[in-house]
């Protein structure tokens, strides 16, 4: 990630804490459910900052960020990077304090989702099952079962009970229960030593626009109360995961209520996969095919201007999409692809932004999606944190002398000796009233660009009708 020695340095020292036991049993979990949508870096750099901690123990010794790059054998770059995608999938947190320019982190780890959590969180499963395939997938859900016995049938429960087996205190002996309550708390500053259940991801309520879901509902079908904080966290979850809107998810809220008048989770779940699988003839969700969230876009009334419709096209179109039509329809390549969903998951930048930057780094480098391009101008724009489309096409802008010396520093080999005349390709939204962008928006070019920039704005024109 650029300048991430803004963030952390190998001389600043950092303490593993852990929230609740860690079991042998959580390293399958974490090599067979996690590694694949994590990578096997962050599984290394999970493990290390697990072996730092003394066996049943919740605290380590200090150590410097010099001493985990020997350990691993990574970059700084390389141990941040993993160290968000961690934070990102719930498996740690990152607590940071400065005294006097001396800076001093804790990572607290988080114990993964049990197998059954996993395997039933709506979220995490269904990446996994997209990312492995059904055979692969059906594979791990039977390692991590097991076959129920018959017990009821074959044997006869004899368990005693407690007041079966144990007598109720004398009178006499309750004098040794006076101020037990005291003797049995925990120190100051001190707590037992146990196993936490660990939370599922959440994704948080503002992205989803609740108000116009309760406006559409029927009050008499779908009372205010059924809307619990529970059914709450599992529709802003699915929306986020299906890219359905306010006005779509009422139709699979009013599917899922029972006799109750009661929103049945299950089936809220079941729903609104099923509702995905049907509008995308049965495939599953993947990051680069949602779309910017309602509550974030800005252009909510109709366009006017050519800009204005820019922006409501990549607000309300998928990353997927735009490649597709910036290719003239054709399907993206799967490392193109791939280097987008792992912008998104690893700088958690919405689609709207997405899409900015996909247009933008294409026609910086003439229709390449260059890997080390799009994640140094992503990370710059999640530090920004840049959430809609309008704010990622303002510093496009105004960053964009910074942007075109990227471009430089990446080149390789030897400069041609012959000069060339060569007109920079930019989005037409950059032209938008600075007399520089004009400017150099009509500098002269050599035949071959201008056959070039023609070709691109033939796209451009297609995917905006």
């Amino acid at each position: 990630m650029a300048q991430h020695w803004q963030e952390i340095l190998p001389i600043d020292r950092y303490i593993v804490a852990a929230d609740g036991l860690l079991h042998e049993y959580d390293r399958k979990v974490l090599t067979f459910l996690y590694q694949p949508l994590i990578g096997s870096t962050c599984l290394s750099l999970y493990m290390t900052l697990w072996a730092e901690l003394e066996e049943n123990r919740l605290w380590s010794e200090s150590s410097t960020h010099h001493l985990l790059m020997n350990l691993l054998g990574l970059n700084l770059k390389e141990i941040y990077e993993a160290r968000l995608k961690l934070e990102g999938i719930g498996l740690l947190k990152t607590y940071v304090k400065t005294d006097e320019g001396d800076r001093s982190f804790i990572y607290e780890i988080i114990p993964p989702l049990t197998p059954e959590q996993f395997f039933l969180d709506g979220m995490l499963n269904i990446f996994l099952y997209r990312k492995i395939g059904k055979n692969h997938f059906a594979r791990l859900k039977r390692f991590f079962s097991e076959q129920q016995k018959p017990l009821e049938k074959e044997y006869q429960n004899v368990t005693r009970a407690f007041q079966e087996v144990f007598a109720s205190a004398t009178p006499g002996s309750l004098q040794y229960l006076q101020g037990i309550s005291e003797d049995t708390e925990p120190e100051e500053n001190q707590h037992f030593i146990g196993r936490k259940e660990s939370k599922p991801i959440q994704i948080e309520l503002t992205t989803f626009d609740f108000d116009l879901l309760l406006a559409g509902l029927n009050e008499s079908l779908v009372p205010k109360k059924s809307l619990t904080q529970k059914v709450k966290e599992v529709i802003s979850n699915l929306a986020f995961l299906y890219n359905i809107d306010p006005i779509q998810m009422k139709n699979i809220v009013l599917s899922a209520v029972n006799e109750s008048s009661e929103i049945d989770i299950e089936e809220l779940r079941k729903g609104a996969r099923d509702w995905y699988q049907y509008v995308n003839q049965d495939q599953l969700p993947s990051l680069i095919e949602r779309t910017q969230p309602v509550a974030l876009q800005v252009q909510k009334s109709e366009p006017k201007s050519q800009e204005e419709q820019l922006i409501r096209y990549f607000e309300t179109t998928s990353p997927l999409r735009v490649m597709k039509d910036l290719s003239g329809g054709g399907e993206p390549s799967k490392s193109d692809l791939q280097i987008i969903e792992e912008v998104m998951f690893k700088q958690k930048l919405l689609p709207g932004v997405i899409n900015v930057l996909i247009q933008f780094v294409m026609l910086k480098t003439d229709m390449k999606l260059t890997k080390g391009y799009v994640e140094k101008i992503a990370s710059h724009w999640a530090r920004k944190q840049v959430k809609t489309v309008k704010q990622a096409m303002e510093l496009a802008k105004n960053e964009h002398r910074t942007y075109i010396g990227w471009t430089e520093n990446q080149k390789t080999g030897k400069a041609s000796k012959q000069k060339t005349i060569r007109k920079e390709l930019i989005p037409e939204w950059f032209a938008d009233g600075s007399e520089e962008g004009k400017a150099e928006a009509q500098t002269n070019k050599s035949e071959d660009d201008e056959a070039k920039k023609r070709a691109i704005e033939e796209k451009l024109k297609a995917f905006r009708k």
